[in-house]
């Protein structure tokens, strides 16, 4: 380190050198993300999935144009969620050389996967927040996919995640692209063949959908797959590997997350044979716990000193109030509902595609097919349970939050307001006109859906 020495002559001198110099060290320093502006990854920030910044619309209809500031194509394919820095508006997308690839929403079961052999261009673009306009577009790789997908799903079902200085893409098998704000590469890692499908039918292969997160200066990666299970961190100026700890467990989803608590960061990640916690500093596992569904895809949540853990399929569908000072095997026991470490629990009232939300006191836990469930965050307590649709159409993307009201968006892209509170009130429901499996994003009083065919910005002109 370089001390700057003045003599009584110099002072001034070296005052205006000292106030240059902290001024260019403050200009580099990375900034956090600004609450109701920047959403810099899957959920927003933290994958809260609430903005409470500025006033959002109840009411809105794409078809109609009502309310909808600007609307732009996408090509290709992807459930990758818009993410959200100053006024960039960034997404990723997966272009098949078949003309209208399978895309089948709904309550279904079909395990099979999609047989697309064509070339496929596998894409990370930025679009200028006020106006929809394409700032920068660039290839990450194109070629025949190394996995194949599920009918539901995409190549590029992955969020990025940003710091103001990076875009991190990921696209499983494809690669870990990082790219500048500008849209330069500046480093790229490849893990070989990452195959996620159906544990009990190897054969049955649907495709990657973990994103990855940034915190720290740390680009970090849960990659629960066939063979070859970890959890790792990268630099993420660099993509040196911090470290990488392996898992035992059948391929996952989920998106891991960060708690910052006592002193201590660790990454939490969901499971069925391990959930568990991690030193974000060394990878060292802290904690495990074992049991739930066993297609585990929704993210860990932090509300009120407690991570929200829930999955679905197969004999349990939980939900866990974990406290993060845990440590060790925190399993529940046979009969148990809670213990030292998991605050409360239910066994069977678990969501399998959506991220649950805590909006104020309140945890929402919607399912598949639309049955929404309301708890006090703190206790467990059930305030309510009620059905989002007529019961016939499938809930996959997460549930946003803001104003005093709960988004919930529909396969069929039918968005259902729900007034935020203890007794269950639809006050809206919006349609986006096409199919929507992505979770949307919240920017200065503004909604940004990522649909089969297009970005939408929705919000007062």
């Amino acid at each position: 380190m370089n001390v700057l020495k003045c003599s009584g002559a110099q002072v001034l001198g070296c005052g205006l050198v000292l106030a240059a110099t902290l001024s260019a060290v403050s200009a580099q320093a990375p900034r956090g993300p600004r609450a109701g502006v920047d959403w810099p990854g899957f959920r927003g920030i933290a994958a809260a999935g609430t903005d409470d910044g500025a006033a959002l619309p109840v009411s809105w209809s794409v078809p109609d144009a009502k309310l909808v500031k600007w609307k732009v194509p996408v090509a290709g394919l992807g459930h990758s969620s818009p993410v959200i820095w100053g006024d960039l508006v960034c997404t990723a997308s997966a272009v098949s050389g078949t003309p209208d690839p399978q895309l089948k929403v709904g309550l279904y079961g079909d395990i099979g996967s999609v047989l697309d052999t064509t070339p496929h261009k596998f894409l990370v673009m930025c679009f200028d927040k006020k106006t929809g306009k394409l700032r920068w577009e660039q290839t990450a790789k194109t070629g025949v996919p190394i996995i194949k997908r599920h009918p539901k799903s995409t190549h590029a079902s992955s969020t990025l995640a940003t710091d103001g200085t990076h875009i991190i893409a990921f696209f499983g098998s494809e690669g870990l692209y990082a790219y500048d704000v500008k849209g330069t590469l500046v480093w790229r890692k490849d893990f070989g063949e990452l195959d996620s499908g159906f544990y009990m039918a190897p054969e049955a292969q649907w495709g990657f959908a973990s994103s990855p997160i940034i915190h720290n200066g740390r680009v970090i990666v849960q990659a629960d797959v066939q063979k070859g299970s970890f959890v790792a961190a990268f630099d993420v100026r660099t993509g040196q590997e911090l470290w990488r700890t392996a898992r035992a467990d059948v391929p996952t989803w989920s998106t891991p997350a960060v708690v910052s608590m006592n002193g201590r960061d660790q990454v939490i990640v969901n499971g069925w044979k391990h959930i568990g916690g991690y030193d974000l500093e060394t990878g060292k596992e802290m904690w495990r716990m074992t049991g739930g569904g066993d297609i585990p895809v929704p993210t860990p949540i932090v509300a009120h000193g407690l991570v929200f853990i829930t999955n679905a399929h197969g004999k349990m569908a939980p939900i866990f109030a974990i406290k993060p000072t845990a440590t060790g095997d925190i399993s529940l026991k046979e009969g148990e509902t809670s213990n030292a470490h998991i605050a409360w629990s239910y066994l069977r009232d678990g969501g399998y595609m959506q991220t649950p939300i805590v909006y104020g006191d309140i945890l929402y836990v919607c399912r598949d097919n639309g049955v929404l469930s309301a708890f006090d965050a703190k206790t467990g307590v059930r305030h309510y349970q009620a059905r989002l649709g007529d019961g016939r159409t499938g809930f996959s993307a997460s549930a946003v939050a803001a104003g005093g009201r709960i988004y919930f968006t529909s396969e069929d892209g039918d968005v259902h307001v729900v007034k935020a509170g203890t007794t269950y009130e639809l006050l809206a429901t919006n349609p986006l006109g096409e199919v929507a499996m992505a979770t949307p994003a919240i920017s200065e009083g503004a909604f940004l859906f990522r649909t089969r065919g297009h970005l939408v910005s929705i919000g007062e002109r």
